[in-house]
């Protein structure tokens, strides 16, 4: 064992002669363990809560999504298209139709957004997750019916059962304009809905209908807005979407999840490691107490520094007992604080004892908790720099205060 590592041992682990430098050193192994501690669970805690917000945003997008590169439609009757619905990676394929179209039930109208999708398709969203009321279904012996978004419905106020629920869906016709009757200009078609998607900022205004009813509510038979894909290996996705984005060339865009919301998953990440680094900020204020615990120790060894001095020891030696102290004090605080805060999360993961305010429209009942190796490693690491920083000017200020008071006593 090193000269130092011995001395910064016995330091800090046997009893001091002044009660103070214990309370000190206690407390700056405190401080290291809560900061320690606190950055673990905010960063699980986050973690929890970014996965529910981007897998609730994720429930009705697809895995990939095929638009164009330029405009808004595209054909898909060609060989091209006909061979990527055939890949044997896909499972679920199909062609969407998207636009703006006026609403309306009564005396009451909303601005929604129609999306055509092939019935077969809706097979592979989650109904229990996304169906507030009625039926997940758009298509019923060979009848087409619509699933409404939440504010749909409560801005028509139409009811999903019942004979006399039959809402209209009104759309300019292409090249329209030109007529004498502004009414021969528009495309008026009727469906029911059939089923209410829950309030969602992703799929509120949504009306989704199969594609054939919403080719002949836009009067669109030819172009498609997009394709959305389902793969059979969700693990194997970036390479599927290079793939694909590789057969159909630049004419095409390929995105992924989160390519196609890139704002909300820049929004939560953002907000993630911002409160990292407040708190990160906040745990170097604590850690400066080792500085204060150094400085404590050096007025009560002080004597013992002197006498090593007169036996030959250099600064450095010095120097490095000190920087140990410090050292040893932020690797125990860092190690159980990290531990205290995998046992915390574990806690709230396995039992759930912080709970979120209880009610019919509450997503989740206990707040979550996502633990990935990859924070734990962060904080550790984090601690460590600011910790080795810390413990270097602690350790050259403490030799810098023994040479002058060995000078003083030297006069």
């Amino acid at each position: 064992m090193k000269l130092s590592h011995f001395f910064a041992r016995r330091y800090l682990f046997s009893k001091k002669s002044v009660n103070a430098i214990n309370i000190i050193s206690t407390i700056s192994v405190v401080g290291v363990l809560v900061s320690s501690a606190a950055l673990v669970i905010v960063l699980s805690f986050y973690n929890g809560m970014e996965k529910v917000i981007l897998s609730m945003f994720s429930t009705f997008s697809p895995e990939l999504r095929v638009e164009p590169a330029e405009g808004k439609l595209f054909s898909t009757h060609n060989e091209l298209f006909e061979n990527l619905r055939k890949q044997k990676e896909i499972k679920g394929y199909s062609e969407v139709l998207e636009e703006k179209v006026l609403l309306q039930y009564g005396n009451h109208q909303f601005i929604g957004q129609i999306k055509g999708i092939e019935p077969k398709s809706l097979n592979q969203h989650a109904a229990d997750s996304m169906l507030y009321a009625g039926e997940f279904t758009i298509s019923k012996e060979n009848v087409s019916y619509a699933i409404i978004g939440a504010s749909v419905q409560a801005n028509l106020q139409i009811p999903i059962v019942g004979l006399q629920n039959t809402m209209l869906v009104n759309s300019p016709k292409k090249g329209g304009g030109n007529a004498v009757n502004p009414a021969d200009d528009i495309i008026q078609r009727g469906i029911s809905p059939r089923g209410v998607l829950k309030y969602q900022q992703g799929f509120d205004n949504l009306i989704i209908t199969p594609i054939d009813f919403a080719r002949d509510a836009l009067g669109e038979y030819e172009k498609v807005s997009a394709i959305e894909i389902y793969t059979h290996n969700p693990d194997g996705l970036t390479t599927i979407e290079e793939q694909i984005q590789a057969m159909l060339g630049d004419e095409f865009r390929v995105l992924n999840r989160e390519e196609q919301n890139p704002t909300l998953y820049k929004t939560v990440r953002t907000e993630k490691w911002a409160v990292f680094f407040i708190l990160t900020f906040i745990g170097i204020i604590a850690i400066f107490n080792i500085i204060g615990s150094m400085t404590m120790l050096v007025i009560d060894k002080r004597q013992d520094m002197i006498i090593l001095k007169s036996l030959g020891a250099e600064n450095s030696l010095i120097q490095r007992i000190f920087y140990n102290e410090g050292m040893l004090i932020s690797l125990i605080g860092s190690t159980f604080g990290i531990l205290i805060g995998y046992i915390f999360c574990f806690a709230q993961d396995t039992f759930g004892f912080i709970r979120t305010q209880e009610g019919q429209n509450s997503i989740i009942d206990a707040y979550p908790v996502d633990m990935r190796l990859t924070d734990f490693g962060l904080v550790f690491l984090t601690v460590l720099l600011v910790s080795i920083v810390i413990s270097y000017l602690s350790s050259y200020l403490s030799v810098k205060a023994i040479g002058s008071f060995h000078t003083k006593t030297s006069e």
